[in-house]
């Protein structure tokens, strides 16, 4: 019988790319998710793209009450892949009681969840954020967290504490905490992709919804950091690199806690990836250098050596890549999923 996992925020932008993979290594997907910020049609699409049914639950992951019900329907779970938080970085500092209140709650209900109905493996979404302003890169796991730059982040780094404690009290479990890097992209086909309500909180989305014309202009954060140009420097991941990294961690997980930076291990400024999407995509993208956001760090990277030998995970995507992706999805659906 096929392992069923669960996905909190399945239908956003990385659930929605991970799900898919789940489907194609031959999982059963059942999918929660509010659509707050999200799409029924992503699911369809991943359906289409997998020629598999997922089984879909419109709920709010901090309703305890209704994870219970739809748990009790579904039955036996292997696994939560837990997606579902506020993850806009500016906001978090606009809005900090919501976000605590939202990230938190959601991830002590997936804890209640799991213990009540004896899931054996957690794996959380994470973020490289945890790391706060670090004064070494590439960043290991082992690297000092802490000293987050905004609620959105302390948020991520709270929850991971959360789970350490779950784990520590219930020896069965599993937990599996993969931080992120920086995703971008979109699936090949062009039919998933990212698609952020209202102005995009990130880069790529921003520089591809200026590319098809839906804004004027980029406006770049800061061009006064101690990088080569001037502008911030990231490693950028393929999003569906890294939903193969929540496979990998599924299929490899043992009881306690593991930690794995999701990255390429590779640094690129801001405007190496807006020169390299306008070559790749041989499209225009206008921007205007203003000043920096409040919290943002000048230099992360990853080094992604633990995923590759205790996972087998590494990442196969180049910046190209992401950048024609990115655009294919975009071109495709000017509008996202309104369209």
């Amino acid at each position: 019988m096929a392992s069923k996992v669960l996905l909190t925020g399945g239908a956003g932008y990385i659930g929605s790319h991970t799900a898919l993979e789940f489907l194609l290594a031959g999982y059963e997907v059942v999918v929660v998710d509010d659509l707050s910020n999200s799409s029924e049609k992503a699911i369809e699409r991943v359906e289409k793209l997998a020629d598999k049914s997922v089984r879909f639950e419109r709920l709010n992951v901090c309703d305890g009450e209704a994870m219970r019900k739809l748990l009790t329907e579904v039955g036996a779970v292997d696994a939560i892949v837990h997606f579902a938080g506020f993850k806009a970085v500016g906001e978090s500092v606009q809005k900090p009681v919501e976000y605590y209140r939202n990230n938190l709650d959601s991830a002590l209900v997936v804890c209640e969840a799991a213990k009540e109905f004896n899931i054996p493996k957690i794996v959380f979404s994470s973020s490289a954020t945890v790391y706060g302003l670090a004064e070494r890169v590439p960043l290991v796991e082992t690297s000092p967290t802490g000293g987050c730059t905004n609620p959105y982040g302390w948020t991520k780094y709270m929850i991971e504490q959360i789970l350490r404690d779950f784990a520590k009290a219930t020896p069965s479990l599993s937990v599996t905490l993969l931080r992120y890097f920086n995703p971008i992209g979109a699936h090949p086909s062009g039919e998933i992709g990212e698609d952020p309500l209202g102005i995009p909180n990130n880069l790529a989305p921003f520089v591809c919804q200026v590319a098809v014309g839906r804004r004027p202009k980029l406006n770049v954060f800061g061009n006064d950091y101690p990088t080569p140009d001037g502008t911030g420097v990231r490693d950028y991941i393929h999003v569906v690199d890294l939903a193969k990294g929540h496979v990998a961690a599924c299929d490899h997980a043992k009881p306690g806690v593991k930690v794995y930076n999701l990255g390429t291990g590779r640094g690129y400024s801001v405007l190496e990836l807006v020169e390299t999407f306008k070559r790749v995509n041989n499209v225009d993208v206008p921007y205007e250098i203003v000043d920096r956001r409040p919290g943002d760090v000048a230099i992360c990277f990853a080094d992604a050596t633990l995923a590759r030998e205790e996972l087998g995970w590494t990442a196969q995507y180049g910046l190209d890549e992401m950048c024609r992706d990115a655009y294919n999805w975009q071109k495709k659906n000017p509008n996202g999923y309104r369209d």
